[in-house]
């Protein structure tokens, strides 16, 4: 178990943890949007252990031209809506729109996310903050920079750069320790 205080930091990436990824596919609008089973039910218990929850996400649908910024502004506005109905928040959403390149540091598993989201709370301690990821990438992003890792794994597979597997988020609560 992870023995947290509220000092910690929770990062969460959206589509497969938050979200249903569409495969082969992105969520470009409201419509398509469908939260995980036990998302909703979760995030407010998460929001009286943590002292931020920041989504860091990789968005290239905007660098391909399938959606704007606007839009997908409107999707993120629109979870937070749902997820402060239900008694939970997220304190702020940071994406990479670009296609992956040397360049991108934005793009995870670069960590530009996590140093964004470090100007903006400048409290956040990366070595006191847990990154849940469904991907290889979520899970180098945030050893990058120190984080505790827990991976999605529907059949529990281990990845190596997990400090813990989960195969539903609302596990999570199972994983941590106040």
């Amino acid at each position: 178990m992870i023995p947290i205080d509220n000092t910690w930091t929770l990062f969460l990436d959206r589509d497969g943890v938050i979200n249903k990824n569409i495969n082969g596919s992105y969520v470009l609008d409201w419509e398509q949007f469908e939260f995980l089973d036990g998302v909703l039910e979760t995030m407010p218990k998460l929001a009286k252990l943590f002292s931020n929850i920041i989504i860091v996400t990789n968005q290239q649908c905007i660098a391909k031209g399938l959606l704007t910024h606007e839009q997908l502004n409107e999707i993120h506005q629109n979870m937070m809506n749902m997820i402060e109905l239900n008694g939970g928040r997220i304190d702020a959403i940071y994406y990479a729109p670009d296609f992956a390149s040397e360049e991108n540091t934005l793009r995870k598993p670069k960590n530009g996310m996590a140093f964004l989201a470090k100007s903006d709370f400048p409290e956040i301690n990366f070595t006191k903050s847990i990154m849940v990821g469904d991907k290889p990438s979520d899970m180098d992003f945030g050893k990058s920079v120190g984080m505790t890792n827990i991976y999605i794994s529907k059949n529990a597979t281990q990845y190596s750069l997990a400090d813990y597997t989960i195969t539903q988020f609302s596990d999570l609560l199972q994983v941590i320790k106040c």
